[in-house]
């Protein structure tokens, strides 16, 4: 009985083993601003095609450069057209890319006691000592920022009090800790579980930057050893069970 008893436990230990082993993965590179939707979104697709996701969250601009060297990603999720289209360019992509869901750009502050106005004068205050922003060169959301403070005309005038994340995450958390008083985020990071009613945010008129139009690409990576769960994913980013995930967060989608 004890060796029928191992008998079992070995073959059941070796029939997940080998399941866990064979069920499919689909790796994912996704911009930051991602950070706080790419879970509801993974669980969904996971749910509904039973593929596991694997995902990496950083800068677009970090993302692109390790894609260039050669990191083995399926699908690359970006925060922006533009390292999308230069990968397609480079031959790093294997379709061409396309806007899965346009961000926004919000002010936030965990301080419940400030008042955010959308003229944004609130950062000239002698009261604000730093303004966090992601890096222009790398994280989208950090240039539609920068777009936004020359468009109100407040970007040399506040341009000591910035400090730069690497991506908008770590833009995110400078606030967070303290270590600014605000902050431009992305709406999906104040819409999203771990802020959602914690201090105060304001929309920053459309009109003060570009559209930020996200895209998506497969990658030649996942074409040519992941073709089939790849291709599965990134049709599930245009579903309207995606796109109902994308609205609730704050994005801009078309089909809504």
């Amino acid at each position: 009985m004890p060796r029928l008893s191992g008998f079992i436990l070995l073959f059941c230990f070796l029939f997940t083993y080998t399941r866990a082993m064979a069920q499919p993965k689909v790796s994912v590179a996704v911009a930051s601003n991602m950070q706080g939707v790419i879970a509801s979104l993974n669980a969904a697709f996971e749910e509904d095609s039973h593929v596991k996701v694997e995902t990496n969250i950083e800068s677009s601009g970090k993302l692109y450069a390790q894609i260039i060297q050669g990191a083995p990603y399926d699908v690359f999720v970006s925060a922006d057209m533009k390292y999308p289209q230069q990968l397609f360019k480079k031959g790093f992509a294997a379709n061409v890319p396309t806007t899965y869901a346009i961000g926004q750009l919000v002010l936030w502050t965990p301080n419940t006691q400030m008042k955010i106005g959308t003229d944004l004068q609130i950062l000239l205050s002698p009261g604000i000592r730093k303004i966090a922003m992601g890096n222009p060169i790398s994280a989208p959301y950090g240039k539609a920022a920068e777009e936004a403070l020359k468009y109100y005309k407040l970007y040399d005038k506040v341009r000591p009090k910035l400090i730069f994340g690497e991506s908008i995450s770590q833009t995110e958390q400078f606030v967070t800790v303290g270590g600014a008083d605000l902050g431009f985020i992305a709406k999906s990071l104040v819409m999203s579980e771990k802020i959602n009613g914690k201090g105060n945010w304001v929309d920053i008129d459309s009109r003060a930057y570009t559209p930020i139009k996200q895209g998506v690409a497969i990658l030649k990576h996942g074409e040519a050893n992941n073709k089939e769960v790849s291709k599965l994913y990134y049709q599930f980013l245009f579903s309207p069970k995606a796109r109902a995930i994308f609205a609730k967060y704050g994005y801009i989608v078309e089909g809504k």
